[in-house]
Order: structure tokens, then C-alpha cells, then sequence
């Protein structure tokens, strides 16, 4: 009698999270996924995620990483994870785009050591002169936007990652996804918002509790920014308002060149 033998279940791809310049904020998004978080532990087995567990491996096929590159050391880290990384998926607002650390980039590091530590930069302020997004150092092989990243989305790319394909972004305007929700222009209100230039994708929900969108998800196929800044003008703000919200998500200088030659120069804060 010949004895037969169940096939043996496939090994699960091995995923590691990893955080730089940044809040963890993303990192607690997926945490904060409840019980579909249990389906993501099915599919792939997690080997290093400081925020979840205590035991961490360095033998991962997916990293996710969030934050931007603030640190001089941060560039040889984010290296070695791609290095071992068969796919490397950066997350949120700071990982894609620079993010809040970027709004520092418009001012010489010099001057702020003096603000922040009275000027006294030996041993307190190493940085790189620009805090930059994980794109600038590195391939990305994909990039879930946000701040901080939708859960519903990151769980519907990490699928489409397991099944071999790339995960779709939709190449539209926050205020297409408003018109589709049915939500009134905040802008006709004289509320100041970025959603003519912003990539959807994250379904327009701050514009539909009355919060103005702040680009975090950075810019889609064909921004106009000439027109944005006209829009704002003609509802009573300054164009320069236009360039000011634009520096909250999107400082970095390879971004920051695509909307600074068609807005007046923002103040430096």
C-alpha cells in the first residue's frame, strides 16, 4: 500500500517593519487594523516590527519602511535593508515625500542648531542638509501614501504584493473622490485646500469633516498649480498661502521644484 502525504504548505513571505525619521504613527495604523490584522499574520510572517514584538530577524523578504532619512547614518541603514529586501515598500507621508521633516529644509541646519540648541551642534546635531524620502537613496518597488498611511488600503496593497502584482494608485484629484462623496468645495468656503493638485486614494475623508486637505499624499498625474493659486485668490486668500500649505508634506527639493516656479515663494518658518 503506498502511503500518500499532505502537500506541504508554502513558506510564508517574511516581513519586517523599520522606521526612521518619523512618528511610528503608519506603523501603529497597521497594529491598529484589529482582526483583519490577523489575516496579514496568515499571509506573511512578521520577523522584525519593534512596535509589536520583541524578537527581531534580519533574514525578511518585504520591509516596510517608514520615516524619512534625517540622520548621516540613516542613508547606510536604509541601504542594507534594500540589500536584503526582495521588495521594499515605503510608508506614509515622511518615507515618500520627505514629510514634516522636510519643512526644515529651507533653512540652513546651522541656523537651526542655534534655535533649537543655542548653537552648539557638536554631538547634539548630526543630520543630513536635507531630511529626504527613501526614493532619494534607494529603489522603492512601491509606496503607500498618507499621514498616516489608510489601513484599508496598506491591507489591500500588501495583498496585491503576495499575489506578484503591483498595487494600483489612483491617478486623480482629492477632489474628484469629494465630488464623488457628494462633499462641498471647502475652497468656496474660504477654507484653504490642497485638494485640486492632491492624489487621491485615502477617500477624500478630511475635506468631508470640514478639514482641508493637505496634499499628504503628494501630487497626482497633472497638478496645476497656477490654477490652484488662482483658486485661492479669487476666495480671498493670498497665493502665497497656496505655496505655504504646500511646504506642510511635500519640502523635499525634487517636489518643492514642481510647484515652487508656479507659486510666489512661501515665507521661511
Amino acid at each position: 500500500m503506498t502511503k500518500t502525504h499532505a502537500a506541504a504548505k508554502p513558506a510564508r513571505p517574511k516581513a519586517a517593519f523599520f522606521s526612521f525619521g518619523s512618528c511610528e504613527g503608519c506603523q501603529l495604523q497597521v497594529l491598529s487594523s484589529e482582526d483583519v490584522l490577523l489575516d496579514l499574520v496568515a499571509a506573511v510572517e512578521i520577523v522584525n516590527f519593534r512596535e509589536a514584538i520583541d524578537e527581531r530577524r534580519d533574514d525578511y523578504d518585504i520591509a516596510f519602511v517608514e520615516g524619512s532619512l534625517v540622520r548621516p547614518e540613516d542613508i547606510e541603514e536604509i541601504q542594507q535593508i534594500r540589500k536584503k529586501a526582495q521588495i521594499l515598500v515605503a510608508i506614509g507621508a515622511c518615507a515618500c515625500l520627505g514629510g514634516v521633516n522636510a519643512i526644515r529644509n529651507r533653512r540652513p541646519t546651522s541656523e537651526l542648531a542655534k534655535d533649537v540648541y543655542g548653537g552648539r551642534q557638536d554631538g547634539v546635531f548630526k543630520t543630513l542638509a536635507e531630511a529626504a524620502p527613501l526614493v532619494s537613496v534607494v529603489q522603492v518597488d512601491y509606496e503607500i501614501r498618507g499621514c498616516p498611511i489608510d489601513r484599508t488600503e496598506f491591507l489591500e496593497s500588501v495583498r496585491s504584493l503576495l499575489a506578484g502584482t503591483t498595487p494600483t494608485v489612483p491617478p486623480f484629484a482629492v477632489c474628484v473622490s469629494c465630488t464623488m462623496r457628494g462633499t462641498a468645495c471647502l475652497l468656496g468656503r474660504g477654507i484653504p485646500c490642497l485638494g485640486s493638485v492632491a492624489r487621491a486614494g485615502c477617500y477624500a475623508v478630511c475635506p468631508a469633516y470640514g478639514a482641508p486637505c493637505e496634499a499628504c499624499r503628494g501630487f497626482h498625474d497633472a497638478p496645476n498649480f497656477e490654477a490652484l493659486g488662482d483658486a485661492f485668490f479669487r476666495h480671498e486668500m493670498p497665493r502665497t498661502l497656496a505655496a505655504e500649505k504646500l511646504q506642510l508634506f511635500n519640502n523635499f527639493k525634487d517636489i518643492r521644484e514642481q510647484w515652487e516656479k508656479h507659486l510666489p515663494s512661501p515665507s521661511i518658518t
